[in-house]
């Protein structure tokens, strides 16, 4: 079979199907109310990074040759018109969400209210608070058709505002909301059991006529707009500059780089809306997005905590690990056994725990760690940071390369090298993306290391939400490979060859496509064969081609794939033997795991990497098997779950239509509350 003929479906827009599905979440009347809310700041968060990364990609395509297709057989041009269709449509059901949850805000005695809405109290309440917290921080700018057209910075709102006298032409004045400096809700004065908030935006709107004083007016209008810039990082051939200069540079440059949409309020008037495309400089292929009233959604994230308990998920306690019960030291624990940990339903205090003992532990000798994206206050760096003033070597590979992360990782990087850490910056041509730490201490006369190899970033906040696993172990195999890892990060010419561990670039990819075929092997002599995967993006061609194949031989493939999904499930004679489903729920589900039947002696894997030709072709990553038992068990018993939801989960197709799985019997299951559940049993 020839890559070219199969069927995908193209990234991009299976990206946009994905962010739908977290739409759904804020439109599922099941889900709590304030929750509903935080579900349209993730979707609007999800769609800014959407355009400033791979619209500002397609776009930059746009400049070659008008018959270049890029992945999928998608012509860019014709790709930007299909995304600005699907956004289009999605913004109007956002709308449509949004003001109904409005009214259910309001029947729950929470009421958002705007600048016309305030009462008497309220409105001095709103003065007052202007003037000693937002004015001191606000520099309107006025339109003259003189001046040059202010830049406007990625991820800001603005408002825009004209100020109108009868028989004279309008003057504009621009407004940044200072909402990085202040909070963008504020709780106004309010009756017993009632809740009134206004939005920061309208806090300045209601100061208006004091702000534009000075000038002779009889109306005054505004209206948000706000821009999204490419992100993409452009790195200068200077060979004279070290690679942590490189980054810094471009860091700034992504801060003036060129608007790839302009979003609006949908009723801002014709004359402002032509001089706005006129002295932005806009163009044919920037997307131009009508909205509401109210931009920059992903604030809504951090909505306030307000009315009842039952407007919010109840939070489950993370779990202690039966394995640590005792308290005392980790170490001994695992030297025991592999530990498999399962985050958030598992306490992540235990991997900052292992940290901080190693950094005083006497007979620690040294620690390496690769780090992707770090938390703003770092417990992790900090007791790095320990370990080197407790005479530890450490060694701390850091990628600078971690989108939106480069400016907090050169921080700690910086951090760590002023206490005498040796500090890796990546690998020249490879974004470092393994999520690996090793521990060497003397036991007696021994070396013990002991390895932390797991799907998600060593990062406490995002711990909370993210549903990952680690693999804590001092298996010999595993842990003489992670030696050779680190090695390589440290002398690039070092590649070393791996038994255990799948390596990308060097071996993960045939070492995959060597499992698949077996199972097709397997298949043909009539023995066991399946495929499980639990993968947050499935787009790699090649990858796809060999599952069509598995498929169309007759082994069966089931699949659990969050967002992006190039395979195209249910095409006969070829993908008929796949099942695709994706979950979206309160927890993110970013785990990886790869399951092959092996003729009923399964081979199972944790992995950093999705099958994208970048992570496969492009970056350091790390797939580790899981040899113990009953870890394997633990895993095919969380894997087998996921696959039994019909609650929170989703059917892949081909029309891309996000129909909900539906139950084959009276029994409920919520894949991440069942498994919880499963673990307190335990």
């Amino acid at each position: 079979m020839k890559i070219k003929e199969i069927p995908l479906v193209n990234r991009e827009l299976s990206w946009l199907s994905f962010n739908e599905r977290v739409l759904q979440e804020a439109a599922d009347p099941l889900v709590p109310l304030l929750e509903r809310l935080r579900f349209l700041g993730i979707y609007s968060n999800n769609r800014d990074e959407f355009f400033r990364v791979r619209v500002a990609t397609v776009k930059r395509l746009t400049k070659f040759d008008k018959h270049l297709r890029i992945l999928q057989g998608e012509k860019p041009v014709e790709l930007l018109e299909n995304i600005q269709r699907v956004i289009l449509k999605q913004q109007e059901k956002f709308e449509k969400i949004f003001q109904g949850i409005q009214k259910e805000l309001h029947q729950r005695k929470i009421h958002m209210v705007d600048e016309s809405q305030l009462n008497p109290v309220q409105g001095r309440f709103v003065r007052s608070y202007f003037k000693s917290h937002v004015q001191p921080v606000l520099f309107p700018v006025i339109l003259g058709p003189g001046n040059p057209f202010p830049y406007l910075k990625d991820k800001s709102i603005y408002l825009i505002i004209r100020l109108q006298k009868k028989g004279k032409d309008p003057r504009y004045a621009l407004i940044e909301v200072p909402s990085k400096l202040i909070s963008r809700f504020l709780l106004l004065p309010s009756s017993k059991n009632e809740n009134h908030l206004i939005l920061l935006e309208d806090v300045i709107r209601y100061n208006l006529d004091d702000i534009f004083a000075i000038f002779d007016f009889d109306k005054i209008d505004s209206y948000i707009i706000k821009i999204t810039r490419d992100a993409e990082l452009d790195l200068d051939n200077d060979l004279s500059k070290s690679f942590l200069e490189k980054i810094s540079k471009s860091i700034k440059n992504r801060k003036k780089g060129l608007p790839v949409r302009l979003a609006y309020d949908g009723k801002l008037s014709k004359d402002m809306m032509e001089m706005l495309i006129t002295r932005m400089k806009f163009r044919k292929f920037d997307n131009l997005i009508p909205g509401g009233r109210i931009h920059n959604f992903k604030d809504f994230i951090r909505f306030p905590d307000i009315g009842s308990p039952t407007l919010k998920y109840r939070k489950n306690k993370p779990l202690d690990h039966p394995a640590f019960h005792s308290g005392g030291s980790l170490f001994p624990v695992i030297a025991k056994k592999d530990v498999l940990l399962f985050f958030p339903y598992q306490s992540y205090h235990y991997i900052l725990d292992l940290l901080r003992e190693a950094s005083i532990d006497p007979k620690v000798e040294s620690i390496k760690i690769t780090l992707y994206r770090l938390a703003n206050n770092s417990i992790i760096a900090n007791a790095l940071i320990n370990a080197l003033k407790n005479g530890k070597s450490v060694t701390a590979v850091v990628e600078l390369q971690a989108r939106f992360d480069e400016e907090s990782n050169i921080y700690w990087a910086n951090q760590l090298q002023e206490e005498g850490a040796t500090v890796i910056f990546g690998v020249p041509g490879l974004k470092v993306h393994s999520k690996l730490f090793l521990i060497t201490r003397k036991e007696g006369n021994q070396i013990t290391r002991y390895a932390h190899i797991g799907t998600g970033n060593f990062n406490e906040e995002t711990a909370g939400l993210y549903s990952d696993i680690s693999l804590l172990t001092v298996d010999q195999r595993i842990t003489d490979e992670v030696v050779k890892l680190f090695n390589f990060y440290a002398n690039n010419y070092k590649i070393g060859s791996y038994k255990h561990l799948l390596v990308a670039p060097w071996d993960m990819r045939k070492r995959y496509i060597a499992l698949i075929n077996k199972e097709i092997a397997n298949h043909r002599a009539g023995k066991p064969a399946y495929i499980w995967l639990k993968l947050n993006s499935l787009v790699d061609e090649e990858m796809i081609s060999r599952l069509y194949v598995a498929s169309s031989e007759g082994v069966p493939v089931k699949l659990i794939i969050r967002g992006i999904c190039s395979l195209v499930p249910g095409v006969k004679g070829l993908s008929e033997n796949i099942e695709v489903i994706s979950i979206v729920d309160k927890f993110l589900e970013h785990s990886r795991i790869l399951i092959f039947c092996n003729e009923g002696d399964e081979k199972i894997y944790l992995a950093s990497a999705d099958w994208m030709s970048r992570n496969l072709d492009h970056r350091s990553e790390v797939a580790v098997p899981v040899y113990d038992k009953s870890l394997q068990k633990q895993l095919k018993d969380f894997i087998q779950l996921q696959f039994k939801d019909n609650c929170k989960a989703r059917l892949i197709n081909q029309q891309q239509d996000n129909q909900y799985v539906k139950p084959s019997s009276k029994v409920r299951v919520r894949s991440q509350d069942e498994f919880y559940k499963l673990l307190l049993k335990k």
